[in-house]
């Protein structure tokens, strides 16, 4: 993306040293090994301290390993980015909520880029255990991943500061060409959109689909779009921080992006992995239970985007 944010978080604790066993403690007949414990983890400012109950619903291999291996599509603002040009260590609310959960488990969450359109194919392949990338939980995607739900969020455009192409209804992008992210959801939306406007007699929108929204912003920069199809909260984050706010708008509402409720967004974990979804939903509710999930979507100036339960597989389509 061609912001570059410089919010900043501490990094996770590091994992906990590993125990010295003797190899007849390795047997099948052994107790499980004990739960892993790390030092408390500070995160926008909450501490967050590991708990031994929740630490023990993890699976063995997870506790043994010291760490969920997630990945995660970066940039996408204010979900995933990097705290500064050229740095590749991260941050974001993704990040910062995955720190959390795995501090609360004792564990590590550790995160790695990827395209957008190959995370789930690579958790099904077992290279990672979880996705956080402002995921839509939807009903096909569930056949790849089970999911943790963290948040909700709409759909909004993005348009040229004072939007020159007067953005107000969704049937105003008919005829025109805007940009998306493939893979998202959003570019799903968008082709349901088009039925509007055959609806009114206007001409079909045109969709450019980029494998990175930075790119679909691109697009819009240099003005080979009218607009940029994302999510509301990337929207607000991006026009209010890109070139110190000079250069985006955005625009919201049923209205503007059609008949749309906000979806859930959850945390994509392996079906591949038996108990992880549970320990990191256990973690989750727990941060939301405490407070400490409110404080960093606030860090983030998004706390309309909470919910009070983390909800498995709730999409509703």
């Amino acid at each position: 993306m061609p912001l570059s944010p410089t919010r900043r978080v501490l990094p996770a604790a590091a994992a906990a040293t590993v125990c010295a066993l003797a190899l007849t403690a390795c047997s099948s007949s052994a107790p499980a090994p004990a739960p892993t414990t790390t030092a408390a983890v500070t995160v926008k400012g909450v501490t967050i301290s590991a708990d031994a109950k929740l630490a023990g619903a993890l699976p063995d291999a997870v506790r043994k390993a010291g760490k969920v291996q997630v990945a995660t599509d970066v940039p996408y603002p204010p979900f995933e980015m990097y705290v500064s040009e050229g740095s590749q260590e991260m941050t974001g609310i993704d990040y910062d909520l995955g720190q959390a959960v795995g501090a609360r488990l004792g564990v590590r969450f550790e995160f790695t880029a990827q395209k957008f359109d190959g995370l789930l194919p690579a958790v099904q392949a077992g290279k990672f255990d979880a996705v956080m990338s402002a995921m839509t939980d939807k009903k096909e995607r569930q056949q790849a991943v089970d999911f943790v739900d963290y948040v909700n969020a709409g759909p909004g455009w993005l348009v040229r500061k004072g939007n020159p192409e007067h953005i107000a209804a969704v049937t105003d992008v008919c005829g025109k060409s805007v940009s998306v992210q493939s893979g998202t959801n959003h570019q799903k939306l968008l082709e349901q959109r088009q039925e509007l406007c055959r609806q009114q007699g206007l001409p079909a929108i045109t969709v450019l689909a980029f494998g990175k929204d930075s790119e679909a912003q691109l697009a819009l920069r240099s003005g080979k779009v009218s607009a940029d199809f994302l999510d509301e909260v990337t929207a607000a984050y991006v026009a209010d921080t890109a070139d110190g706010g000079t250069v985006f708008d955005t625009v919201a509402g049923t209205a503007a992006v059609g008949p749309v409720s906000a979806s859930p967004i959850g945390i994509g974990v392996a079906k591949s992995v038996p108990g992880l979804k549970e320990a990191i939903q256990g973690a989750l509710q727990s941060l939301m239970d405490d407070g400490s999930y409110q404080k960093i979507l606030q860090a983030y100036h998004v706390p309309d985007i909470a919910i009070a339960k983390a909800t498995v597989n709730g999409a509703v389509d």
